[in-house]
């Protein structure tokens, strides 16, 4: 979808202003860049995010890492320890709609960055901080990471199998949700802006995410007023449920209500004894009793070959499918059919843009049918900076020079 088809993305001629690093932060931008925003990511003229050193090289000063949490961006590289710098930064925020950034609690201000000094001369900013905990809390000024507060909501503790260690997620869920988070708070403040005139302060803490990402699992431990025992593969309530094996590889089945376990006995595995067995009646009898059935159930389903069980549990309406490696999922023909990975050839190339990555993930919006397009590949470090010391501030080529001499950016 581009301007002038089927009509412009949302957010185009929104200014976002990406001072965050590493994960939270950066999601949240991208997520503003995918719908049209124009964000322009503040990076140290030297290193740059630290994600830049995370993962595998991709291209140039690139890694997956970095790539993944920023497509859709222009990078500038400004070092925020000068005053010229900080004159830059500051004269961004002046002419942007949203500013996001995820210092350490009072860091921001401390560098005149902070809300209310932004919004003394820009009114109708949406100021997005994103913290590990409650700002105005006794922890404010710990810093928040992914695994502690993984570790300390509870999360850690839900997670892998029976008898076994607390298990992390095996991606940084409570920063990707919290970036989502924050980029829902946006533009929730965007659109009351458009009845106010004025701008907001949003706030978003990892802890608070990851409480919030307990969910129905942190409601029934308070309805227990106990800890909840990991389940791995399995689901807490529902029964049968997970990974089971076959002749050929493993597949994922849930059978969700007592109809579908009526279909799996008689039209799947032809065992209508465990249909009929008093013990197995109900989903609340077979969650009981999991111990005796489950392993019933998997000696019946290791008989058949993968393909002609997913296809027999198709037919009788049991949610299935297969267990794939993370490449063998990403290359397959349903991901390549659904557009969900994206070549740098078949992204317009940006004259700003510098040595590009290969392929990025594709957003995973559709608006009117389409899905929102990759408009920028991931920026190399530092890649816009002429052009937007140009175009938005008016610096002059030998402005930009000297300023290049003397380290302030890059």
């Amino acid at each position: 979808m581009v301007a002038g088809e089927r009509g412009a993305l949302p957010l185009e001629g929104i200014r976002v202003l990406d001072l965050s690093r590493i994960l939270a932060g950066p999601w949240c931008a991208m997520v503003l860049g995918d719908l049209g925003a124009d964000v322009i990511k503040v990076e140290h003229p030297g290193r740059g995010d630290d994600t830049r050193d995370w993962g595998v090289r991709t291209a140039g000063t690139n890694t997956s890492y970095f790539d993944s949490v920023n497509r859709n961006k222009r990078s500038i590289g400004v070092d925020l320890s000068t005053p010229e710098g900080l004159a830059i930064v500051k004269a961004l925020a002046r002419e942007s709609d949203v500013v996001v950034q995820n210092f350490k609690t009072g860091g921001a201000a401390k560098l005149g960055l902070g809300y209310e000094q932004l919004r003394a001369e820009n009114p109708r900013l949406i100021y997005c901080s994103i913290a590990g905990y409650d700002s105005r809390g006794p922890e404010a000024l710990r810093p928040g990471y992914d695994l502690v507060v993984q570790g300390e909501t509870g999360l850690m503790a839900l997670n892998g199998e029976p008898g076994r260690p607390p298990l992390k997620f095996g991606v940084a869920a409570v920063d990707l949700f919290t970036g989502q988070y924050a980029a829902q708070a946006v533009l929730a403040a965007l659109y009351a802006r458009e009845r106010t005139g004025q701008g907001r302060e949003v706030e978003l803490a990892l802890y608070d995410c990851g409480i919030a990402l307990t969910s129905y699992y942190g409601l029934e431990a308070l309805a227990r007023q106990a800890d909840l025992p990991p389940v791995g593969n399995a689901h807490p309530s529902i029964v049968p449920y997970g990974v089971f094996p076959t002749m050929d590889g493993p597949i994922v089945m849930t059978v969700g209500n007592n109809a579908q376990y009526r279909r799996f006995c008689e039209n799947v595995i032809h065992r209508m004894d465990l249909f009929e067995d008093p013990r197995f009646a109900t989903n609340l009898d077979r969650a009981r009793n999991r111990a005796i059935l489950i392993p019933l159930v998997e000696e019946e389903l290791s008989r058949w070959r993968r393909p002609e069980l997913l296809a027999r549990l198709e037919e009788a309406g049991i949610p299935c499918g297969e267990v794939l490696g993370l490449h063998t999922a990403l290359t397959s023909e349903r991901a390549r059919a659904a557009g969900l990975v994206v070549a740098a050839q078949d992204v317009p190339r940006a004259a700003d843009e510098g040595e590009t990555s290969a392929q990025v993930l594709a957003p995973p919006y559709r608006l009117d049918g389409e899905r929102v397009p990759v408009r920028r590949m991931p920026p190399a470090l530092g890649s816009s900076g002429a052009a937007l010391l140009t175009e938005r501030l008016g610096y002059s080529a030998a402005e930009r020079e000297e300023l290049i001499a003397k380290g302030v950016i890059c």
